[in-house]
């Protein structure tokens, strides 16, 4: 018994992937630069203060990296025994968004307000049901294959956290998590006739969800035709094709981007992306794109490598987190998929997105240590 508590400790211990750690540091660095490249002009005329954005954002991410030493060093047992209580907190704060603790911008109320700072429940609802999702299947593979013990609960739970996004309202929001949900599933062993089943239901409560909204039915006829409303909803996905062609191959240059100076709105947040391609070019994106590759490289082998049930389906559910975040965010800037809200992890402007970010970062490190050489 005493042997056994010492090779797990032993295992706990082991040596962090320093790879991963190297690439997170280098793409969280790069968001540092984009954001003060793409929000000075922004916030000299808000603030008064070019350096207003960067100065946050750089607040952000000692916070963020305060989160990810944190959870490197947690004991598994801890970040495993508070599942539930993580899934309770992801309730509580989008609660907290329909209660006058939320903060309404542009008639969605996304954020609960903390003092000087706007938290987005939503990016810490993704780990928190990422962790029940990994405990669930880790502990229900015996009857996995059955529907009321292995379909009905993890949906149910996670059909919970939509409905609290839709009443926001967040439509993306709530496809992100049924998103991560159906990629849980695949892997965690669930019978593919009831993802198929529960796939062809999604896409219907989807379309009507859409048709029954004219804003978002409004937003979806942009994304089909954008430079037919290029002055109305098309707008902001025009300004950013206008960004990434003016970009060519090299780019204009770090700093000299056009787009910027309040013709692409969020620039600084979830349009970044296309200000990297104005200012960096297809050369510059396409080292952000080896650098991206190389980060998802490391934290899906970490998951593949690891012997453990449980540690694997957590690695590869936050290595999920940051890859539907990152291929959403492309998606969206170069219009590909519907406009959505959502942020380039590490990289966008936001204090909620990259603290997240972190978190899941140091997640992976924890259980890089379980990895055998």
């Amino acid at each position: 018994m005493n042997k056994r508590i010492n090779a797990k400790a032993k295992a706990d211990r082991g040596r962090i992937d320093p790879w991963l750690l190297m690439s997170t540091m280098l793409l969280a660095g790069f968001g540092l630069i984009m954001v003060l490249s793409s929000s000075g002009i922004t916030a000299e005329r808000d603030f008064a203060d070019k350096y207003f954005f960067f100065k946050r954002q750089l607040m952000f991410a000692g916070v963020g990296i305060a989160a990810m030493v944190g959870c490197m060093q947690m004991p598994r047992r801890m970040l495993y025994g508070l599942t539930y209580f993580w899934v309770a907190l992801a309730v509580v704060l989008l609660g907290l968004c329909l209660t006058p603790m939320g903060v309404n911008i542009n008639g969605a109320s996304r954020w609960v307000r903390l003092g000087p700072i706007n938290l987005q429940p939503l990016e810490f609802a993704k780990v928190a049901l990422v962790l029940y999702l990994a405990y669930f299947f880790a502990r229900k593979q015996e009857m996995v294959k059955t529907f009321s013990v292995g379909f009905l609960p993890p949906f149910i739970v996670t059909g919970f956290l939509c409905g609290l996004l839709l009443l926001q309202p967040d439509f993306g929001g709530a496809v992100v998590l049924a998103g991560l949900l159906f990629f849980m599933c695949m892997v965690g062993g669930t019978r593919l006739s009831y993802l198929v089943l529960s796939l062809g239901f999604g896409a219907g409560a989807g379309w009507l969800l859409i048709s029954s909204s004219p804003y978002r039915l409004k937003r979806w006829t942009a994304f089909l035709d954008p430079f037919a409303s290029a002055r109305d909803e098309g707008y902001q996905l025009v300004q950013s094709l206008y960004a990434f062609g003016s970009g060519r191959f090299f780019g204009s240059g770090l700093g000299a981007g056009k787009q910027k100076l309040f013709f692409l709105p969020e620039a600084h947040n979830d349009f970044i992306m296309a200000v990297v391609g104005e200012e960096l070019g297809f050369f510059g994106l396409s080292l952000f794109f080896l650098a991206v590759t190389f980060f998802l490289w490391r934290a899906f082998r970490i998951s593949m490598l690891l012997e453990d049930l449980q540690d694997r389906f957590t690695a590869f559910g936050v290595t999920c987190i940051l890859a539907l975040g990152m291929i959403l965010n492309l998606a969206v800037v170069l219009g590909t998929v519907p406009p959505k809200g959502v942020a380039m992890p590490f990289i966008s402007y936001g204090g909620s997105s990259l603290t997240v970010s972190f978190i899941c970062a140091g997640i992976l490190l924890n259980l890089s240590r379980r990895v055998k050489a």
